[in-house]
């Protein structure tokens, strides 16, 4: 039920400094299935909103390190397709997008000064080696740089970045992570502040149904010949036929092609009637016709889950982690603002 929200790493480091490489990875990988969500590449940029000059350009000096018009370019492009914004964005979005983008990676630049003051043991291997684990998942040097191309990237660039990576974790992790304390009250306040939200879990069953289409419009004549029609399936269906079958060659309903499966829901996300039905029934069982607005059901319940609530003592642990994380990430983004307040930041 409840599980640990992993925090970003603060201002925009984890995705522009780590999660460049590792899209590049989830966009193009034809090889690694483990993945949940892959996100797609966004389309190219049309030639008249391609910002103008040279893509060495610096867009901003940070402490006199330059962030160039390249690096500004492919950190809107993973940002706008991780967040899935559809393109071409118009030319005033365009420009918030870019914005917004050059002040992530200029804190990130500014963390990340701070952070190369702490020195990190083997940092050399340890960028070899993590480079090695990106590319291990694909079948070839080929793919690996064809999916670092789709953020335009080489394999430099992404040697780079996980430099930057390491560096800034390692200083998070040292001088603020593994420093930060929760106590059992901060833990069991946020139990009891967020119970509903995430330690409950209402019922819930899984049901698959076939539907013989009416509309609420429907003549009578045709919604008696519609319940006729459901009457006559629940009878092959109490014979022995199977459910699935007859779903998939009479159900009126999209469901029919998945054996008229409707997956799991919990009370108030169906319709009355047929939620009513089908919390009624056992595991295994099938309905009388159902009516609705919809037409005639006749609904076979697969799974039924009773409501539970997670102990305190069970998620413990993981608020505990939780919150550490989030008091982290606080602790980084004040830092951060006042660096700000000393460094010297020229905008181009």
């Amino acid at each position: 039920m409840f599980s640990l929200r992993k925090i970003a790493t603060p201002t925009f480091a984890a995705l522009l400094l780590a999660a460049l490489p590792a899209f590049a990875l989830e966009a193009a990988s034809t090889t690694a299935k483990d993945q949940p969500v892959k996100a797609q590449p966004a389309p190219e940029q049309s030639a008249k909103e391609q910002p103008k000059g040279s893509p060495s350009d610096p867009m901003v000096r940070v402490n006199g390190t330059a962030i160039t018009r390249q690096e500004l370019d492919r950190a809107v492009k993973v940002m706008l397709a991780q967040n899935q914004v559809q393109q071409p964005l118009p030319p005033e979005l365009l420009k918030q997008a870019q914005e917004a983008a050059l002040e992530q990676l200029t804190s990130a630049e500014i963390l990340y000064q701070e952070a190369s003051k702490l020195e990190v043991k083997d940092l050399e291997k340890l960028i070899t080696d993590k480079v090695a684990l990106n590319r291990a998942k694909f079948s070839s040097d080929a793919d690996f740089e064809k999916a670092l191309k789709g953020v335009d990237m080489t394999p430099k660039d992404m040697r780079d970045f996980t430099r930057k990576d390491i560096i800034i974790s390692n200083f998070i992790d040292t001088q603020y992570a593994a420093k930060m304390t929760v106590s059992d009250a901060e833990a069991q306040k946020f139990y009891d502040d967020n119970l509903e939200k995430y330690f409950k879990k209402p019922e819930s069953a899984r049901a698959s149904h076939i539907l013989i289409g009416s509309d609420e419009k429907a003549s009578p004549e045709d919604r008696k010949k519609a319940k006729e029609r459901a009457e006559a399936i629940l009878r092959r269906v109490k014979s022995g036929e199977d459910f699935a079958a007859l779903a998939k060659s009479d159900s009126t309903c999209p469901s029919a092609s998945q054996g008229g499966d409707l997956g799991n829901f919990s009370r108030g996300q169906m319709v009355p009637p047929f939620e009513k039905a089908a919390f009624a029934l056992k595991k295994g069982e099938v309905s009388e016709v159902v009516e609705t607005q919809f037409g005639y059901h006749i609904i076979k319940l697969t799974e039924k889950q009773e409501a539970t609530t997670e102990k305190f003592a069970d998620v413990k642990a993981k608020i505990t982690e939780f919150l550490k994380r989030e008091k982290t990430q606080n602790a980084v983004v004040e830092l951060v603002a006042k660096l700000k307040t000393t460094a010297k930041i020229e905008k181009m």
